[in-house]
């Protein structure tokens, strides 16, 4: 069976912790490894991390050397990878007990060496398991389909879904960058003529986090959006003003969920 590597940064997410990691023991494909960076947490995260590693070899975390934000607890994690594919998961979502299953079947029929799935969204205070899910009508559902064309006007990927073939694209980290490292892997990734395919079952659930804060309101990352496309991208004012608009839509819309 194939290794699956699933990254996972960490920072002050003890009390959403647990369940994230339980998501990923309890996934019906074992053959994986949790490779976590804590980014110098303060409340204890690393200490249940330890707790975990003792009981599941397959939980390997690691203290990042200084603090750095999310993308480059992501980028340690990556660098010590071993697996076919890379996956990923934040320390306060979840995936459900098939997820890895079934994106890695799908994968395979598919030919995509970068794939997606729908997924739930659950309140933010939400406290049970991902054995315990019920699944609710708050979908945010996958584009069959996605070149980079596409991905330009919209990040069309939610990254507790994403999983990308180390064996077809390589080891490939994520750009320094503050905010949206994620979306700038993926268009890297489509610029290089990989496109991805998506899975329409919901196969991970994402928390939705209080409203005002960064997580939530995704208009404040309007200016991470706007460095993306003309500092990364390299978009003329024109491009980049349409690709802005359609990231904003597309939070808007998805807020509505």
């Amino acid at each position: 069976m194939p290794l699956v590597s699933v990254v996972m940064p960490v920072y002050n997410s003890a009390a959403t912790l647990g369940a994230a990691v339980r998501s990923v023991l309890t996934q019906t494909h074992s053959d994986l490894e949790l490779l976590v960076t804590d980014d110098q947490s303060s409340d204890g995260s690393m200490d249940l991390l330890r707790e975990f590693a003792e009981q599941d070899e397959r939980v390997l975390p690691e203290s990042a050397p200084e603090q750095g934000g999310a993308g480059r607890a992501r980028n340690l994690a990556i660098e010590r990878a071993r697996g076919d594919y890379v996956a990923f998961l934040d320390s306060d979502d979840m995936w459900l007990p098939e997820k890895t299953e079934k994106q890695l079947a799908f994968a395979a029929e598919a030919t995509a060496p970068l794939t997606f799935t729908s997924y739930f969204k659950m309140d933010a205070d939400y406290d049970g398991e991902s054995t315990d899910w019920v699944p609710n009508g708050r979908v945010i559902r996958a584009r069959e389909h996605v070149d980079y064309r596409a991905m330009l006007v919209q990040d069309h990927i939610g990254a507790l879904t994403a999983m990308y073939d180390r064996n077809v694209l390589g080891t490939r980290l994520m750009p320094e960058m503050r905010k949206r490292q994620d979306y700038a892997l993926w268009l890297l990734i489509m610029r290089d003529g990989a496109d991805a395919r998506g899975l329409a079952e919901p196969l991970a659930v994402y928390r939705a986090h209080q409203a005002g804060s960064l997580s939530s309101n995704k208009l404040s990352l309007v200016q991470y959006n706007w460095a993306l496309y003309r500092k990364h991208e390299h978009l003329s004012v024109p491009r980049a003003t349409r690709a802005l608009a359609g990231a904003v839509w597309q939070s808007l819309r998805n807020s509505r969920i």
